[in-house]
């Protein structure tokens, strides 16, 4: 979408635009990805019921990690200042389809189901993009960098916590780690500016409860 075009939207347009982007994010086999799984040429391997849960577990809170995503992007994308990094939200939600997808895929291959609660995610993830918007574009790319950064962490730490046979989960998180790191990083040079400490510790403190409770639910 143009900027030219998206000026010619009215209030209800631009609502009706979020409204059908949120629905595309929560209902299950409505993301369409641009790039396929990175799992689909790795064959199956054999995993217990108990690993099986585990990689589900796992599988469902980076689901909703990518539910987040999606909602913080669309939310700094209707708020934010300047065309070029609007777009540069939006460009970056699109590619953030593709993980969105390639983990609602692998919870399926698991038999499991995305979280109850990302309706509630999506929600509160949307209301604090918008406000990073408002803030101003440099404090919108640096929450963006912040993001990124804690979002390779738990990639990482999620790695290594896999069953050591799920290979097919480890691919899609392997790329997903390389994609967040180049989003962080584009957001650096863009101008992001170091988020206050107490920021920082905030976004940590919901992060982990998101994963706590989309672990089990």
């Amino acid at each position: 979408m143009t900027d030219t075009q998206r000026q010619h939207h009215t209030p209800l347009d631009r609502l009706i635009v979020q409204f059908d982007q949120a629905l595309r994010t929560l209902v299950p086999g409505s993301s369409a990805q641009q790039r396929p799984s990175p799992a689909k040429s790795v064959q199956e391997q054999q995993l217990s019921d108990s690993e099986r849960k585990q990689a589900a577990s796992l599988m469902r809170i980076n689901h909703t990690g990518e539910v987040c995503a999606q909602a913080l992007y669309q939310g700094q994308a209707l708020t934010a200042k300047l065309p070029d990094v609007r777009q540069a939200m939006e460009e970056a939600a699109q590619e953030e389809v593709d993980h969105l997808a390639w983990c609602e895929q692998r919870l399926q291959e698991l038999d499991s189901r995305s979280s109850l609660l990302n309706p509630a995610w999506y929600a509160m993830s949307f209301g604090l993009g918008a406000v990073a918007g408002l803030a101003g574009d440099k404090w919108s790319l640096g929450f963006v960098a912040e993001t990124e950064e804690q979002v390779c962490e738990h990639l990482q730490d999620h790695l290594s916590q896999l069953p050591a046979n799920d290979q097919k989960s480890k691919a899609v998180l392997q790329q997903m780690l390389v994609d967040e790191k180049q989003h962080g990083e584009t957001a650096r040079q863009a101008g992001g500016e170091p988020l206050p400490t107490p920021i920082k510790l905030a976004m940590k403190s919901m992060s982990v409860l998101m994963k706590k409770t989309a672990y089990r639910l």
